[in-house]
């Protein structure tokens, strides 16, 4: 659509004789209102349709995390500032100025502090591929991981494995000691038992196979956890936040299970909730967890 261009005896002629309700209307809104009248109505409408999905699946992604409090904050104060700058006119030209710089500093200043959420944006955009393990493996799988998971939480005994899906760890696997090894319960137990060296970080099972242990997880951000879960649940938590892999937690303290996924966690999984919660998670793991009945 060709875009209409006022020089300054145009806008003094809107200004006088453009009136709405008895009261003179800004010319820029005048100018929206011109344009929006230009195009078919269904066009606006699937145009405000998309928007308003765009808009909310910003918002989904970013609940409870410290990037919806800062987005709405950012978005509340330049959406008062346009508006104000507007509606002032010609009177705010220099205040007109400094926010179209401000605008230019905020683009920067969004990368820089949404890098973590941006991050994960891009982690799930690269989730093209669907993981799968074959039947017998995955069952194999599910076994030895239910197995050490009700032995930790009968002894007390702290445990945090992440299955790796798509979204692959190599990462964080090449901090941790490499092993390589096929899944078994007897394994798991020894590498959490009390004492190790190994005990007090995360196992990474990648393949059906045990990648590594005793690697760093990254702490979760933006979210407030209460004081039974220490730093194994914020572990958990923050690795479900960076990518898509399912992570098992047993507390040390009470020997409670728990499962995180995609930035949320299950609390006080039995064993056989977490049977269920894995099986589906290795078949369908485009699917979150939390949209499902853990039993």
């Amino acid at each position: 659509m060709r875009e209409t261009r006022y020089d300054g005896k145009h806008k003094q002629a809107l200004r006088r004789h453009w009136t709405y309700t008895g009261r003179r209307m800004p010319l820029f809104l005048h100018n929206f209102l011109t344009r929006i009248a230009a195009y078919s109505w269904w066009v606006v409408a699937v145009e405000l349709l998309l928007i308003g999905v765009v808009v909310y699946s910003v918002l989904e992604f970013l609940r409870g995390t410290r990037g919806a409090r800062l987005i709405k904050g950012t978005a509340l104060f330049l959406i008062i500032s346009y508006t104000v700058i507007k509606l002032g006119g010609d009177k705010l030209v220099r205040v007109e100025w400094l926010f179209s710089r401000l605008l230019v500093f905020t683009s920067f200043a969004i990368v820089v502090v949404f890098q973590p959420e941006l991050r994960r944006a891009l982690i799930r955009l690269g989730e093209a591929r669907f993981f799968r393990l074959g039947r017998s493996a995955s069952q194999r799988l599910i076994d030895n991981l239910c197995q050490n998971a009700e032995y930790c939480s009968r002894n007390r005994i702290g445990a945090l494995i992440a299955v790796e899906r798509e979204a692959g760890l190599g990462g964080l696997t090449e901090q941790g000691t490499p092993i390589n090894a096929d899944v078994s319960a007897e394994l798991l137990n020894t590498i959490f038992w009390p004492g190790s060296m190994l005990h007090d970080m995360g196992v990474v099972i990648r393949d059906g196979r045990i990648a590594a242990a005793g690697v760093q997880f990254p702490l979760a951000e933006g979210v407030e956890l209460s004081q039974e879960m220490g730093a194994r649940h914020r572990a958990g938590l923050g690795l479900s936040q960076e990518s898509d892999a399912v992570i098992i937690i047993v507390s040390e303290e009470t020997g409670t299970i728990s499962v995180a996924e995609r930035g949320q966690l299950i609390r006080g999984v039995s064993g056989e909730q977490l049977r269920n919660l894995l099986a589906d998670a290795l078949r369908h793991p485009e699917l979150a967890l939390m949209r499902r009945p853990a039993a």
